[in-house]
């Protein structure tokens, strides 16, 4: 599943969403009043901005503390990389609300009912891997399990019906933190397997087997006619080894276990300016609501 933090437009983020149950908590305390509410909904409030505020704290340090790699250098492992993304086909996404070419959409489609809720009738998004650029080399970067956030965000209304598209376009700067891992052609390979597979191959033509290694033409192929075959098979998957090991490996920036994996339009010096922004206006929320809860508490 693909997160969504839409900055610097208006939309729903991981971020935004804690803001706004905290506030229907708020409103649900002064509603009701009453002190056990109260302390229900402030102590809510408490856990909802201490965990809020370790999420951003630890973003910004990810941001911050990661430094910059080039791809045609860059060591295996979780690393930061900066570039312009362009799509891995010649034809490029296409949104499927807009129809813009893209490198990556997410959209989702809410129908007004009748006593004036919004209920979602359609979600989705793409999941193609994209090519990042950065001038010193290319690498493929999997937005699955990515955090992503754009600055590209359309939303209007068609009569009951309300329409939001999230976007990252060709060309755009894209920041990256994630795992990078390159996959060699070669990987994996077992020599003795691959013979055996040939000489399969081999024995389905029994006519062309028998031109190339039936030497006193007896119409069978004998222990020493087959030792010959097999030892044509072993220099043939040689070369092909040989060959497979020369390819440049595919460079690939994907989820990271147990770090955070971004994938921005957004330049970094702001999305860390951001977080520590939303990371205290949490640890306000926390402190504020704390002291509350302990006024409550203290009423008889």
């Amino acid at each position: 599943m693909v997160r969504i933090s839409p900055f610097g437009v208006l939309g729903t983020s991981l971020h935004a969403g804690v803001a706004a149950v905290q506030l229907m908590l708020l409103l649900a305390a002064f509603k009701i009043g009453q002190r056990q509410v109260w302390l229900l909904c402030l102590a809510s409030i408490s856990v909802l901005a201490f965990l809020a505020w370790v999420s951003a704290l630890r973003r910004r340090r990810a941001i911050e503390g990661t430094p910059t790699a080039r791809i045609a250098t860059s060591a295996q492992g979780y690393v930061e990389l900066h570039g312009y993304g362009r799509p891995l086909d010649v034809n490029p996404l296409h949104s499927p609300l807009t129809g813009v070419a893209c490198l990556w959409y997410r959209y989702h489609v809410e129908h007004k009912t009748h006593d004036d809720k919004w209920e979602l009738l359609e979600q989705a998004q793409s999941q193609t891997c994209f090519v990042l650029d950065d001038g010193s080399g290319q690498c493929l970067v999997d937005p699955q399990g990515a955090e992503i956030l754009t600055r590209h965000c359309q939303r209007w209304n068609d009569g009951a019906y309300r329409y939001v598209e999230w976007t990252l376009l060709r060309q755009d700067k894209i920041y990256v933190l994630g795992n990078f891992v390159t996959r060699h052609a070669s990987e994996g390979l077992d020599a003795g397997v691959d013979v055996r597979h040939l000489l399969d191959e081999w024995k389905k033509d029994q006519p062309a087997l028998l031109r190339r290694f039936d030497l006193d033409s007896d119409g069978q192929i004998d222990q020493q006619e087959w030792a010959l075959a097999r030892s044509a098979a072993r220099r043939e998957i040689e070369k092909q080894h040989r060959e497979l090991r020369q390819q440049p490996g595919l460079h690939v920036v994907r989820e990271a276990s147990a770090s955070l994996y971004l994938i921005s339009n957004h330049e970094p010096e702001k999305l860390a300016q951001r977080f520590l922004w939303i990371g205290l206006f949490q640890l306000l929320c926390f402190l504020i609501a704390l002291g509350f809860f302990g006024w409550w508490w203290q009423r008889a």
